[in-house]
C-alpha cells in the first residue's frame, strides 16, 4: 500500500544561466517584456544545470524525501532523458514501477534561459507526456494507495475526470493541481468534480480564469466544498487556504529566489505532505511554504526539496493569519 501516488508529466530540464540575457520591455511580447540576446552572436554561459522536472515527478520527490511510500505514474521515452528521470526518482526513494516507457518516444524536455535575477524564459518540448491516455494509468495500482496527487495531463480533462471519479469510488483521497489546459475547459466542466477533490491547488491567475472572479474570497466562494481544502497560491504574496468557511493567509519569509521553477509543485506537495502527517491545515501551510522557499534558492525543481521535516522553530517563522 502506497501513502501517495502522483500522476502527470516528467521532463528533462536544463538551466542555462548567463549575464548576457537581458530583458527588453515591449508591447510586442504577451508578457510586456522579452528575454533577448544579440542575434548572430556567441553567448558565454555562466552556469549550466541539468535536472529533471514535471509536476508528477517534482511532487513525488517531496513525498519520497519526507519518508512517504510514494510512486509516480508518468510517461517517458526510451531515451537518455527518460533514464535520467528514472534515476532521479530513485534517488528520492520513489517507486518507478508505474512509469510507462514509450518505445521510440522522446521524453519531455525544457530549456530554461535564466537571468541572474532568476527571471527566465522556458522553451518546452512536451514529448510523450503530452499524450497521456487511460492505458497509461495502472487502475488496479490506484486502489493500492491512500492518496492520489494529480497534476496536469496536458489539458486532458476527460482523463482527469476518470481518475478523480475512480479514486472517489475506491475511497482514495485526491489532491488536484490542474494545469491551464484543464482549467480552460471552464467551471461547468470542473465544478461537479470538486466534491470529490480533497485538496484543490491552483494559483491566482488560474483561479481568476476558472471562476471569473477577482478577489480571494469570491474565488473561494466558487471553489469551496464542505469538508475539503482549497488552496490558492500567489507567488511572493504567499498563499491562501479555505477550510470549512475559514480562510487563512500564509506569508512568505522573503527568502531570496534564484529560480522560481518548481515552487508551485513544492508548495502543493509540501502542503499535502503536512496534511498527511498532522491533518492540520496551518501546519500544512507552513510545510508547503518552507518547501517552496527552499526550492527557489536552488536551480532545479528538486534540488532544494526538504530532506527532513521542518523544526518547530522553522514552522513558527511562517506567519499565518485569518482573513
Amino acid at each position: 500500500m502506497f501513502d501517495i501516488i502522483t500522476i502527470g508529466s516528467a521532463t528533462r530540464d536544463v538551466f542555462v544561466i548567463s549575464k548576457s540575457f537581458i530583458a527588453l520591455k515591449s508591447k510586442k511580447f504577451p508578457t510586456g517584456a522579452g528575454e533577448c540576446i544579440a542575434l548572430g552572436s556567441k553567448i558565454d554561459l555562466d552556469k549550466l544545470v541539468f535536472t529533471t522536472g514535471g509536476g508528477a515527478t517534482n511532487a513525488a520527490a517531496t513525498f519520497g524525501a519526507l519518508g512517504f511510500h510514494s510512486a509516480t505514474m508518468t510517461r517517458i521515452g526510451d531515451d537518455s532523458s527518460g533514464k535520467d528521470v528514472i534515476d532521479d526518482l530513485s534517488r528520492f526513494g520513489v517507486s518507478t514501477h508505474n512509469v510507462r516507457m514509450i518505445k521510440d518516444g522522446q521524453t519531455g524536455f525544457s530549456i530554461l534561459l535564466t537571468m541572474p535575477d532568476g527571471e527566465r524564459t522556458v522553451l518546452v518540448y512536451r514529448g510523450v507526456s503530452s499524450t497521456f491516455e487511460a492505458k497509461d494509468i495502472n487502475w488496479e495500482g490506484c486502489k493500492q494507495t491512500k492518496w492520489i496527487y494529480l497534476t496536469s495531463l496536458g489539458g486532458n480533462i476527460a482523463l482527469s475526470k476518470k481518475i478523480i471519479q475512480h479514486a472517489n469510488k475506491c475511497g482514495i483521497k485526491v489532491a488536484w493541481n490542474p494545469g491551464v489546459g484543464e482549467i480552460k475547459h471552464g467551471m461547468n466542466e470542473i465544478k461537479h468534480l470538486l466534491p470529490m477533490v480533497d485538496v484543490l491547488n491552483i494559483n491566482t491567475e488560474e483561479a481568476k480564469l476558472l471562476t471569473g472572479k477577482r478577489s480571494i474570497k469570491t474565488m473561494f466562494d466558487e471553489l469551496k466544498t464542505k469538508g475539503m481544502i482549497r488552496l490558492i497560491t500567489d507567488g511572493t504574496n504567499g498563499s491562501y487556504v479555505w477550510e470549512n468557511g475559514k480562510i487563512f493567509h500564509a506569508l512568505t519569509t522573503g527568502a531570496r529566489a534564484i529560480s522560481r521553477t518548481g515552487a508551485g509543485d513544492a508548495f502543493g506537495s509540501g502542503l499535502v505532505a503536512g496534511l498527511i502527517k498532522k491533518n492540520n491545515v496551518k501546519y500544512a501551510l507552513a510545510v508547503g511554504t518552507l518547501n517552496a522557499e527552499s526550492v527557489i534558492q536552488s536551480y532545479g525543481a528538486k534540488n532544494g526539496i526538504l530532506k527532513k521535516w521542518p523544526s518547530i522553530l522553522a514552522i513558527s517563522k511562517i506567519k499565518i493569519v485569518p482573513i
